[in-house]
């Protein structure tokens, strides 16, 4: 583990910090007291002289060494090193205790320097163990080298020497407790904040922050892109210079919340951008600051063109109940009577008494009745809709089969050309109306497409990209039906699949209506693309199972 040589670690000074003081204090006092007894040379003995010059001279090339391994090399001062630097300690103040004169001497509080440090740089018990030691070597010095009577002095000289150690080490090691507690605190805040900042940067959702005066504080990477944003710096550049005439609802919503006195705002809008438009869910939030007059807005909205989808799903769901038990009311309402209408004219056509024009408008109105009749019974067929005869098949299959049929449709152009493409895609449903679905889509392609018209149907298993964000189906099954044809007029594009909308002459307007009932019995979605460009595709997805259920 590699340290840090800053001023504080863990709330008291760290050892690098701390060593360096050591380093310095050491070789003054050695020079110190070396040049102060070579100044009186005449009062010193030569022997002292030459002890203080080996102290001063060993303490530089300590304090030298020490340097290098802890500051130059920067590496990890260990319990051997720190017990190494307290020995040197120790031996030069009881080098110069000794030779100035003992108990008598000016310099036993150096040893409480040393004992500070040890127990600031030390845990208590190890700290404790230099307090013996010097205090030992202390006591030595006095009987031995300049021996003295132990008067209460010296006994309180140790004492405090104890207390020292013992209310430093008690000290330190709290101060210790609290600064890892508090570096746990740091790590835990430093963790959130970088989940918060991998969040922010990988969610879908743009987050965007503005001050007082408008200027952007924050943009995630999902704000610039919904937003279309430049990749050059933007932070303090005004929002409204930047997106208000692409989002206005955004930038009146940000104002609206600085100025009112709703704390949160809930709106939608509309992104115009050069390629596509689509629309936002916003929420706004006022961040209200000490000494602000005007509070920051936090923004966070997404595109919510998927919520829009579903939604209009479901409408169009309803409608087709509805309408489906309208249909099948009428119809039974209007077949019958119909019946007895049409074999009242064919019993008048044959009379002797039918001339020419009552032959001519009498099939007329036979021809009428049966288009009619052909009518009620695709109001029925619509109305009746349902699964009947659920089993385990291949809709693979199923569409190669149904486009045979439509191959041999007499609405099928001899030029046009339909390619089917399917991978082995077992499912549980009911093989007529599956049958129905594909034959519908692929007529509808040929009829909206010009002669030479090229439809491709796929079938394949799913993907969760298939389906709108939001949409859960489960395993499931993938229709696709597409088209180079000149695509689906923007007005009529809201309505496709309601009952009775057509773009083709003489059409009922009920075949994509089927459609999207049968695949509805099945518990599927059907979702179309057809871009301003031209083309069209139908993408019909269908649970493998009938028992899956959708939700959305």
């Amino acid at each position: 583990m590699r340290w840090v040589s800053s001023r504080t670690a863990r709330g008291f000074p760290s050892a690098a910090w701390l060593l360096q003081f050591v380093y310095v204090g050491r070789v003054m006092v050695a020079v110190v007291v070396f040049v102060a007894a070579a100044f009186y040379f005449n009062a010193v003995p030569p022997e002292t002289i030459v002890i203080l010059a080996a102290a001063a001279l060993i303490s530089v090339s300590a304090s030298t060494l020490s340097f290098w391994y802890t500051h130059i090399r920067r590496a990890e001062p260990g319990m051997t090193f720190l017990y190494t630097q307290a020995m040197t300690d120790l031996v030069l103040v009881t080098t110069v205790v000794a030779v100035t004169g003992g108990a008598d001497s000016q310099f036993p509080a150096l040893y409480i320097l040393v004992i500070t440090v040890s127990s600031i740089l030390m845990p208590l018990a190890s700290s404790l163990l230099i307090t013996i030691l010097a205090s030992l070597l202390y006591l030595a010095n006095i009987v031995w080298l300049n021996p003295v009577e132990l008067a209460a002095v010296v006994w309180l000289q140790i004492a405090v020497f104890v207390s020292v150690a013992l209310a430093t080490g008690f000290i330190a090691s709290r101060v210790r407790v609290m600064g890892a507690e508090r570096d746990v605190l740091q790590q835990e805040v430093r963790r959130l904040r970088m989940e918060a900042a991998d969040i922010l940067k990988n969610i879908h959702s743009g987050v965007l922050t503005v001050d007082g005066g408008g200027g952007i504080v924050y943009a995630n990477p999902a704000a610039r892109q919904l937003l279309g944003l430049p990749n050059e710096p933007i932070l303090g550049r005004p929002l409204r210079d930047l997106v208000g005439e692409r989002v206005p609802e955004l930038v009146r919503a940000i104002q609206t919340t600085q100025a009112g006195g709703r704390k949160s705002l809930r709106s939608e809008g509309e992104v115009q951008l050069e390629q596509r438009s689509f629309p936002i869910g916003v929420t706004t939030t006022r961040i209200d600051a000490p000494g602000e007059e005007t509070p920051s807005v936090t923004a966070i909205f997404t595109d919510i063109s998927d919520q829009k989808r579903i939604e209009a799903l479901r409408l169009r769901t309803e409608r087709l109940e509805a309408v489906a038990e309208l249909s099948a009311s009428l119809a039974h309402e209007i077949k019958n009577p119909l019946a007895s209408i049409r074999s009242s004219i064919e019993q008048l056509a044959r009379t002797a008494a039918a001339g020419e024009d009552e032959q001519f408008l009498s099939q007329l109105a036979l021809r009428e009745s049966d288009r009619l009749s052909r009518l009620l019974s695709e109001f029925l067929d619509f109305s009746r809709v349902r699964v009947t005869s659920a089993r385990v098949l291949d809709l693979g299959a199923v569409a190669e089969a149904a486009v045979d049929v439509v191959r041999r449709h007499p609405d099928c152009p001899e030029q046009a050309a339909i390619d089917v493409q399917w991978q082995p895609a077992p499912m549980e449903g009911d093989e007529d109306l599956l049958h129905r679905v594909v034959v519908n889509l692929v007529l509808n392609a040929l009829q909206a497409s010009s002669g030479t018209a090229r439809v491709l149907v796929e079938v394949r298993g799913a993907v969760p990209d298939d389906l709108p964000l939001g949409y859960v189906i489960g395993p499931a099954v993938l229709l696709r039906v597409a088209d180079d044809g000149p695509g689906i007029p923007p007005e009529l594009a809201p309505r496709l699949f309601e009952p009775f909308v057509t773009g083709r002459p003489g059409g009922s307007g009920l075949g994509l209506a089927i459609v999207q009932r049968a695949v509805l019995a099945h518990r599927g979605v059907v979702l179309v693309e057809s871009p301003p460009t031209g083309g069209t595709v139908f993408n019909v997805v269908i649970p493998s199972q009938g028992t899956s259920e959708v939700s959305a």
